[in-house]
């Protein structure tokens, strides 16, 4: 069965993503590690068997897209909202995830839907990282609480509530502070994400809160393998520690905080 692969994210600019991780991090810095998992993210997808590739945007894509993408701007509303309109634009079976989860791998995302009607993938927060149906429904999300611990439990229970069969998918901890950046890393040490941030500085031990940076630098400039630029938060006057909006993120809620 042909599926298509939904990718919903924000585009990595200064101040408008990974909003969570300044500090210890600047704007800067958070679009570099934002970038770098968008940059993993979509290469799993790309590396991935499927019908149709699509990136659902908010923002302008950059150099960091990969070919075989298309690409489709995000409607306007609360995020149950813009996932409905995702999912509505497809004519036959979908998996969405976000762009927080630069861990996930072309196993994970290798699904049949023979004898199933929907997959799920919880989220160590609360909420969820990935969700596939067979027959892409709309209502399925409209009205799902989002942003709260409770937002996958709610969810699932509407797919099951709705009659589908629901397979799990692995749980995964997606990227929100420090801490989880530090973990996710580790989980796949090869990746564009721990490369970033690596040259940045590991700020955080998982679990152990925000450790002090022995040196912050001048500069927040993106990895040479990503795309250059994102020091210009400071350049336009971000200050560190600005918070200027929640990340879109992937498709799980947030403990008390909006994407």
């Amino acid at each position: 069965m042909s599926v298509t692969l939904l990718v919903i994210a924000k585009e990595p600019r200064p101040g408008r993503v990974k909003t969570r991780l300044t500090p210890p991090f600047t704007p800067g810095e958070a679009a570099t590690l934002a970038e770098a998992a968008l940059v993993d993210t979509l290469r799993a997808v790309a590396a991935t068997p499927a019908q149709r590739r699509v990136l659902v945007l908010d923002g302008a894509p950059g150099p960091w897209l990969p070919a075989g993408f298309d690409v489709v701007r995000q409607c306007a509303g609360g995020l149950d909202e813009r996932l409905a309109a995702a999912f509505a634009g497809c004519d036959g079976p979908a998996l969405l995830i976000g762009m927080d989860t630069p861990q996930v791998t072309p196993a994970l995302l290798t699904v049949d839907f023979a004898d199933c009607d929907a997959y799920f993938g919880p989220a160590e927060d609360g909420g969820f990282w990935a969700l596939g149906l067979a027959e892409p429904d709309p209502e399925l999300l409209r009205g799902v609480p989002m942003s709260t611990s409770t937002t996958g439990a709610v969810q699932r229970r509407r797919l099951v509530g709705a009659g589908l069969r629901v397979r799990d998918l692995p749980r995964l901890r997606d990227v929100d502070t420090a801490a989880d950046a530090t973990a996710v890393a580790a989980a796949a040490p090869g990746g564009a994400f721990a490369k970033a941030l690596d040259r940045l500085g590991t700020v955080a031990a998982p679990g152990a809160g925000h450790v002090p940076r022995s040196a912050r630098g001048g500069a927040t400039g993106t990895p040479s393998d990503l795309v250059a630029g994102h020091g210009a938060a400071r350049a336009a006057g971000i200050p560190p520690g600005a918070r200027t909006g929640g990340d879109i993120g992937p498709v799980a809620g947030r403990r008390g905080a909006g994407r």
